[in-house]
């Protein structure tokens, strides 16, 4: 269906476009004290699994060419590990809307940057990890997380964690989740805490 806007319709949303243009500007001065604290734009987010013992990394993306627009996320997992077997995760993050040479498209390393605003947390299918046992830190911030790096304030960050996969075939479903958490992050803030800039589900195979 065809919705049609009238003249006068269209002269107030320009008044009131107008309007909320001169807001912005004003709310958004030098002048302003207020830290202007935004999720980062990331358009692809890198997994990989690197065996401990030695061995070929298993390497998975998600990617939003569009940063958000209308283009759907795209996945190419799932994610293919085997059992009994410790694997360092290593998450690389990149806008790639900006060119390779501006610092904006290294979100990886504006997140390490920013290390005591930022936080991992992971879910996963329960049958998968023999450790970190159990199913995640998505829905509780005490549950374990081998994580391999940490901020200034020694708490966790999560571009860097340990796991080892349980002695039996498993199928089930991985989550990543990053919190972007200014003046919130503490050794009790949990994801619900902040703005999330990642959020994103891969099938898992462990064989």
């Amino acid at each position: 269906m065809k919705h049609i806007i009238h003249h006068t319709t269209i002269t107030a949303l320009k008044a009131m476009a107008t309007f909320v243009l001169l807001l912005t500007i004003s709310s958004c001065s030098e002048n302003d004290p207020q830290k202007e604290d935004v999720p980062e734009l990331i358009t692809q987010v890198t997994l990989t699994f690197t065996p401990t013992a030695g061995g070929d990394p298993v390497i998975v993306t998600a990617s939003d060419p569009d940063g958000g627009g209308v283009q759907d996320l795209l996945i190419d997992g799932p994610i293919n590990l085997e059992v009994d077997k410790r694997y360092l995760l290593d998450i690389k993050l990149t806008n790639g809307l900006a060119d390779i040479a501006d610092p904006a498209y290294n979100i990886t390393a504006e997140v390490e940057e920013e290390s005591d605003e930022h936080m991992f947390f992971f879910s996963w299918t329960s049958s998968l990890f023999a450790d970190p046992a159990g199913d995640g830190n998505i829905d509780s911030r005490n549950d374990k997380v081998n994580y391999k790096d940490e901020d200034k304030n020694g708490l966790p960050l999560g571009l860097k964690t340990e796991w080892t996969t349980e002695k039996v075939a498993a199928t089930g479903v991985f989550r990543v989740m990053l919190k972007h958490q200014p003046d919130l992050k503490s050794v009790s803030s949990g994801s619900d805490r902040g703005e999330t800039d990642v959020y994103i589900s891969f099938d898992i195979t462990i064989q």
